[in-house]
């Protein structure tokens, strides 16, 4: 049992810690941030957006993100301050998407979620593996996978509430005020499961942060976050527009989590001895084939099998560029964890805005798809030949 004080639990065990890490990260992302990809088909069918301008809130999410993750950067304080009112805005701002504001208030409210989204992954991941960092060895190996899963948990969660919300009258605005609840009730239950004093390691100094490595890295992930995002962002469209409804339009996005989920845990019990540059590459170099399935055919059986070998590697990807990133950066692991999540954000914004302009085509998913597998082909092979040296 975890000694507590005023603040909350003084030190959880890993167990407990990975486990309050798994439901904030259920919250934040798939909620905060993917909840929008099951919705977005239900606000183009009653009218409330089109393709253009579910690409305007998809990259307001993503503008928020970038904002939060630079934010991020500058934090000296406890953790655990930026976590729950990460928690707390993501929930708000989800339940308010159901009122009819126009498109005005939905962009802002859709940028606050991803302020909010960054803030609980960086602080989370940080204040998480730092106390990993005292786990055994069997636990540091496995627990990560653990954290990890919450996004696939939570992407799970909110598809099969908005396929459940498919029989409502309003499915759109019903299925913001359940998963909005959800998120409340997570972050009720969350408020005092983390360290309340911990405060991110001290940086060595200034001129010594993050080499011209630790940028390259960043830039990959920013790959990354281009490269997801399309089938992160569009998959239920996708499945909407080739399966004209019914139950796999309704299944993809919980296959899509389910594969999230699974995934990571499923790494870390039998790729413990790959490390995370290694698993990154590979994640990426599947990743594209995913994508590049999507490409080729606007047929269901491509878009369920992108969705499940997206779904299957982004998160795998998330938590091994982590922790790469976290061993390059040495005391500097949050300031890094924040550049790469900014990094992300940038890559992931470009995503739906391409979308977005080549709506007019005719053909805006299979050039964006086709772009985004070339991009992660290309930085698997770079990931390899980036050096792995820590940073002094």
């Amino acid at each position: 049992m975890a000694a507590s004080n005023d603040n909350g639990p003084m030190k959880p065990s890993p167990v407990a810690a990975a486990l309050a890490g798994l439901a904030a990260l259920a919250v934040a992302m798939g909620i905060g941030r993917f909840a929008f990809t099951p919705i977005l088909p239900m606000m183009q069918a009653d009218g409330s957006i089109d393709l253009v301008r579910g690409g305007w809130l998809a990259s307001a999410n993503y503008a928020g993100y970038l904002a939060g993750g630079l934010s991020a950067m500058a934090w000296r304080g406890r953790m655990v301050v930026p976590i729950r009112a990460g928690l707390v805005l993501v929930a708000v701002a989800t339940l308010a998407m159901a009122l009819p504001a126009g498109i005005g208030a939905w962009l802002a409210l859709r940028a606050v979620a991803g302020i909010a989204s960054a803030w609980v992954l960086v602080f989370t991941s940080a204040a998480i593996l730092q106390r990993l960092d005292e786990a055994s060895t069997h636990e540091r190996a496995a627990l990560p996978g653990v954290l990890y899963a919450g996004v696939g948990v939570g992407v799970t969660v909110a598809g099969v509430v908005c396929a459940a919300a498919l029989a409502a009258p309003n499915p759109a605005a019903t299925s913001w005020i359940a998963v909005g609840a959800i998120a409340c009730a997570a972050t009720f239950a969350l408020w005092n499961r983390f360290p309340g004093s911990v405060a991110p390691r001290r940086q060595a100094s200034a001129a010594a942060f993050l080499p011209p490595a630790a940028w390259a890295l960043a830039a990959c992930y920013a790959a990354f976050g281009f490269g997801y995002i399309i089938p992160a962002t569009f998959l239920s469209a996708m499945a909407r527009e080739a399966a004209h409804g019914g139950f796999l339009y309704a299944a993809s996005w919980p296959l899509f989590g389910a594969a999230a989920a699974v995934s990571t845990w499923a790494v870390t019990r039998k790729g413990a001895r790959v490390k995370p540059r290694t698993l990154w590459a590979a994640g990426h170099a599947v990743m594209a084939g995913g994508v590049a399935a999507a490409a080729l055919s606007t047929g269901i059986a491509a878009v369920i099998a992108c969705g499940l070998l997206v779904g299957g590697t982004f998160m795998v990807v998330t938590m091994a560029g982590m922790q790469d990133a976290r061993r390059m950066a040495g005391p500097h692991a949050p300031r890094m964890l924040a550049a790469m999540t900014s990094a992300f954000a940038l890559g992931q914004i470009a995503g739906p805005l391409a979308v977005s302009a080549l709506a007019a085509s005719g053909s805006a998913y299979r050039i964006a798809l086709w772009c985004a597998a070339a991009l992660l082909v290309a930085t698997a092979i770079i990931l390899q030949l980036l050096p792995r040296t820590r940073t002094p």
